[in-house]
């Protein structure tokens, strides 16, 4: 099985991890990417909200699963087949949050070209924006460095 490990700063994640967390209760009452389904059935339409809600819910949960007592004691999480897939839709569920809550007044060319003067922003939206780039990081890291394989189109 491949898996790649990686260490990073806690003093640097700890705070972006944080962010995270503010926005997990949202993500499993919401939908990150919302969903129109048009003219369906209502049972239908809950349930399949529901279901959707309850895997992006577990994402989110495996994303923050990468932070335990290893991360906190050494620095270190692991992306491997397990978990890649998962970690990939979490982190893209929470870009897309951050851009609901805390980033709406950067545009889409600032945000993926990262081009942004960090003091010239309020504090909540500059580690907003720092946790948008190290979710981008992660998600990079896992596409590049896993097979392709594992992340099914």
């Amino acid at each position: 099985m491949k898996r790649i490990e990686v260490k990073l700063s806690l003093s640097i994640v700890a705070p972006l991890l944080d962010v995270i967390r503010l926005l997990v209760d949202g993500l499993s009452e919401k939908l990150a990417a919302p969903q129109e389904l048009g003219d369906v059935d209502e049972d239908f339409r809950d349930a399949w909200l529901a279901e959707l809600i309850t895997g992006q819910t577990a994402d989110v949960k495996a994303l923050l699963a990468l932070f335990d007592e290893e991360f906190f004691s050494e620095g270190i999480v692991a992306f491997d087949e397990d978990n890649a897939e998962p970690i990939v839709r979490a982190c893209a569920a929470v870009r897309l949050r951050l851009r609901q809550v805390y980033l709406r007044g950067l545009g889409d060319d600032t945000l993926e070209g990262g081009d942004v003067e960090l003091e010239d922003l309020a504090e909540d939206v500059r580690k907003a924006f720092m946790c948008y780039l190290f979710l981008a990081t992660v998600q990079e890291l896992i596409i590049q460095h896993l097979d392709s394989s594992i992340i099914e189109s």
